[in-house]
C-alpha cells in the first residue's frame, strides 16, 4: 500500500493464472526502456574498443572453431554452404540465446537494492537482458552481412520473412529459462556459478558448430535436441532462411515455437509465483 497526499494506492497483485497486469507493464515502459538503455551504454562504457566488442566476440569465436572443428575435424556444413559462415549463422543465435539467459538469470540480484527500496513490475529486469542482448546481435549481424556479400549468397524473399519467426522463438526460449534461473538465483546462488558451465555443455548439444543431419543415424538423439532445446531448430531453420540452403522445415520451426512458448509459461509462471518473496531474501 502506497500513501501521498493525493490519497492512499494500493497495490495488489493481478489475478489469474500468470497472473501478468499487462496495464501496469505498460505504465512502467519508460523505466523498462531507461534501465534497456543503461544497460546497453554501461556494457561498453570506459572501454578503449566500445562497442566493437559486440563483432569481437562471434568473430574470433568462428575463426577458432574454424580451424579446430572444420579444418582439424573435419566437420563441414552439409552442403556447399562454406564453412565459416554456417558457423557464423549458428554463433549469432546462439550467442543471443546464452546472453539473454547469462542477463536475465543475473538480472534480480545486480539489482537487488532496487529491488528492497522501490515497487515496479519485476518483470521488467529480466526482460531487459532480452534487449540488450538484441542490440549485441544487430551489430554483430554486420559482419553476416558483409560475409554474405564476399560469399555470393542472396536471402531468398520468404527467408527474411521468417526472421521474426525465428527472432520470436529465441526470445521465448531465452526468457522462459530466464524467469525461472532469475527466481532460483535469488534464494540458491549456486545458479551464477552453475550456469556458465550449463550454458557451455549446451552448446555441444546444439547444432552450432555442426548441421543437425549429422545426427540421423542417431534419431533419439536427434528429436531429443530439437524437442527439448528450441534453439536447435532456430539455428536449422535461420541457416536455410538466411543463406538460402537446403528447405526452411516448418515442423521443425513448429515443434522449436511449441516448445519455446512451454518454456516461457513455465518460467514466467515460477516467476510470478515466487516474485512476492524476492524483496526479502534477495
Amino acid at each position: 500500500m502506497k500513501s501521498s497526499i493525493l490519497g492512499t494506492h494500493t497495490i495488489t497483485p493481478p489475478k489469474g493464472f500468470l497472473s501478468i497486469n499487462w496495464r501496469e507493464l505498460w505504465r512502467f515502459r519508460e523505466l523498462f526502456l531507461v534501465m534497456a538503455w543503461r544497460d546497453i551504454s554501461v556494457r561498453y562504457k570506459q572501454t578503449a574498443l566500445g562497442i566493437l566488442w559486440a563483432v569481437i566476440q562471434p568473430v574470433v569465436t568462428m575463426v577458432v572453431f574454424t580451424f579446430i572443428f572444420n579444418r582439424v575435424g573435419r566437420i563441414e556444413s552439409g552442403d556447399t554452404t562454406p564453412y565459416p559462415i554456417f558457423l557464423y549463422v549458428g554463433l549469432l543465435f546462439w550467442q543471443y540465446y546464452s546472453n539473454t539467459l547469462t542477463n536475465a538469470s543475473n538480472s534480480l540480484v545486480t539489482h537487488q537494492n532496487m529491488l528492497q527500496k522501490i515497487y515496479f513490475p519485476r518483470l521488467i529486469l529480466p526482460a531487459t537482458g532480452a534487449t540488450t542482448s538484441l542490440v549485441d546481435m544487430a551489430i554483430a549481424s554486420l559482419i553476416l552481412a558483409g560475409m554474405m556479400i564476399y560469399y555470393k549468397f542472396s536471402p531468398p524473399v520468404i527467408g527474411l520473412l521468417s526472421l521474426p519467426v525465428l527472432l520470436l522463438c529465441a526470445i521465448l526460449a531465452s526468457l522462459g529459462f530466464g524467469f525461472f534461473l532469475a527466481a532460483i538465483n535469488v534464494k540458491y546462488r549456486d545458479v551464477r556459478h552453475a550456469l556458465p558451465f550449463f550454458i557451455q555443455i549446451l552448446m555441444y548439444v546444439t547444432p552450432v558448430i555442426y548441421p543437425v543431419k549429422m545426427l540421423d543415424k542417431h534419431l533419439v538423439i536427434k528429436n531429443l535436441m530439437l524437442w527439448l532445446n528450441p534453439i536447435s531448430g532456430v539455428i536449422t531453420n535461420a541457416r536455410a532462411a538466411l543463406l538460402g540452403q537446403g528447405h526452411f522445415d516448418w515442423g521443425i520451426m513448429g515443434i522449436s515455437f511449441l516448445m519455446s512458448c512451454v518454456y516461457f509459461v513455465v518460467g514466467l509462471y515460477y516467476f510470478r509465483n515466487t516474485e512476492r518473496y524476492f524483496a526479502d531474501i534477495v
